[in-house]
């Protein structure tokens, strides 16, 4: 099965969630806590897979950061005049 398949099986189930969470609201009612939150985790994962399918429709090279190249040249110590050895002390004192 391809992503597309794959989602478009979880909608299904979802309409089939939705559909029933809809049916136990009748005869429940919708004043109890219980029936809110499931009300609302079945609302999150609609939304939840509604992004899913947006990032799948989404070309993988869009997907991929930008590389950025790191040059082997050494940096320049004056960047790091003012600032410690991290771990080791200071320049001018020793470590115990």
């Amino acid at each position: 099965m391809s992503v597309q398949d794959d989602l478009a099986s979880v909608q299904r189930c979802l309409d089939d969630l939705s559909r029933s969470v809809g049916r136990l609201e009748q005869h429940l009612g919708t004043r109890g806590l219980e029936m809110r939150r499931v009300r609302a985790d079945a609302d999150h994962l609609r939304e939840s897979v509604a992004l899913l399918r947006e990032a799948a429709s989404t070309p993988a090279a869009q997907k991929r950061p930008d590389l950025v190249t790191i040059p082997d040249t050494p940096y320049d110590d004056s960047l790091w005049i003012d600032t410690d050895d991290e771990g080791l002390g200071a320049r001018d004192r020793r470590a115990p």
